[in-house]
């Protein structure tokens, strides 16, 4: 077998030519052996192109090896050439497991590709990607039927058929979101995110039909507020009826004509005046109720305009400067950057922090060293974040999942419209308010823009 082996017979070449050009350079030297001369060196160049021939093998080998990666041609193969030794055998059936392995590859990445195309073509969401160009590089069914359009090459065809859309597509910044109605029944949730393919940065909008989830929440928000209503309400009529029915049992009874006039026991005329005492103080409390609902529900649409978050601060700070230092309160606030900027409307966001200040205000009441930080910074995503965060006893949390709940309350003289009219405010700017909090250590709201 050895006599088989490549390295062998390419050796055994190499030492035949090297005699076979001995003896030419040999004959060479004597004028009379011209004729073996020449036969020689036809020796040496025959052996020469067999010896480049044998080693070719092995280079067009590796060329179509390294051709078929080239062009992902995994389809051929590489036969175990036993005429040429193990080395080529071995060769090729490595060439073979490469190439199986690449074929393999292949395969499964286009039956993942063809299942994520099949995921993105059927899910409720509508997805489209574009260049900073305005090409579209994806468009599945759902975004389609959103945008009642059967093609879209390039994001600027809807400027003739759907302007404000296309406004929105290309405005939106990144991780922001965005509301826009559609003809019919369709609100859409419009979401942006940038991602980097093929070295290019590719922008990718998700649009969500929420209509259907609001109509439920809409639904659910008017059962829960007919029970606020219905509780607040009879909690004030009960007692108002009641007082009605019992006063008049007093007049009937104690109520008596005497000589053309109408005359009443001193202890009858005490139960009239706690009575109605009663009555007017429940009234007042219904109609207090009546206008807080009133304020809740006419928030005023913002005025956005620029506002260093330096200069809306400081005057938060002179605004509660009094009630802070009449609580003993350590009041700090810290901005960074220091030249942030904010685009709000400056009077109901600072009516939303007052509320939340005062509101930490009241809970350190009973707190030694109290203090509270206000904190601007920028988030991950780069917007900014306002942070209101105080040392007091925390919320529980039962309380904690419902502080923003219309008319709830855990205080004994709270209207409980505070908290969720400061979160419709943000909703209003396309911000949020959240609240987190640790029993016996803070409790933090938090300001996202």
């Amino acid at each position: 077998m050895v006599f088989s082996d490549f390295r062998f017979r390419t050796a055994i070449r190499i030492v035949f030519m090297g005699l076979t050009m001995s003896v030419v350079v040999y004959t060479g030297f004597h004028p009379e052996m011209i004729v073996t001369t020449v036969i020689f060196a036809i020796a040496v160049i025959l052996q020469l192109t067999e010896l480049y021939r044998f080693i070719s093998k092995t280079n067009r080998s590796l060329t179509r090896f390294l051709e078929s990666v080239k062009y992902s041609d995994f389809a051929s193969g590489f036969t175990a050439d036993n005429k040429l030794g193990k080395s080529f055998k071995d060769l090729n059936i490595a060439f073979n497991q490469v190439l199986e392995a690449f074929r393999k590859a292949r395969s499964e990445k286009e039956e993942h590709l063809l299942y994520l195309n099949t995921i993105v073509e059927h899910v409720s969401t509508g997805l489209i990607s574009f260049d900073i160009d305005g090409n579209v590089e994806l468009i599945n069914a759902t975004a389609k039927r959103f945008i009642k359009i059967e093609t879209l090459r390039n994001i600027e065809e809807l400027i003739e058929t759907q302007s404000r859309l296309y406004k929105v597509l290309f405005d939106l910044p990144t991780g922001k979101s965005s509301l826009f109605r559609m003809e019919g029944d369709i609100q859409l949730s419009v979401t942006a995110t940038e991602i980097i393919l093929r070295g290019k940065k590719v922008k990718l909008v998700a649009l969500q039909n929420i209509q259907p989830e609001l109509q439920k929440k809409e639904l659910e928000a008017w059962q829960n507020l007919t029970k606020v209503l219905r509780h607040e309400i009879m909690n004030s009529i009960t007692p108002i009826a009641s007082l009605t029915s019992t006063l008049k049992d007093v007049l009937i009874e104690d109520l008596k004509h005497i000589e053309g006039k109408y005359e009443l026991p001193e202890e009858a005329v005490d139960d009239l005046q706690d009575g109605l005492d009663t009555i007017a103080g429940r009234s007042q409390g219904l109609i207090k109720f009546i206008d807080a609902y009133r304020d809740y529900t006419s928030i005023p649409l913002p005025v956005i305009k620029g506002i260093l978050m330096e200069d809306l601060f400081d005057h938060i700070s002179q605004l509660l400067k009094i009630e802070i230092r009449k609580s003993k309160i350590d009041f700090s606030y810290k901005i960074d950057p220091s030249e942030m900027m904010l685009y709000v409307d400056e009077e109901l966001i600072e009516q939303v922090l007052i509320n939340l200040i005062k509101n930490a205000i009241e809970a350190l009441e009973n707190t030694e060293n109290p203090q509270i930080q206000l904190k601007a910074e920028l988030n991950e995503l780069n917007n900014p974040k306002i942070t209101i965060t105080d040392n007091g006893p925390g919320i529980v949390m039962e309380a904690l999942e419902q502080v923003f709940i219309p008319f709830y309350t855990t205080k004994k003289t709270g209207s409980g419209i505070g908290l969720s009219l400061s979160r419709q405010i943000m909703q209003l700017h396309n911000g949020t308010l959240t609240v987190d909090s640790r029993l016996g250590e803070y409790t933090r709201f938090t300001l996202t823009f």
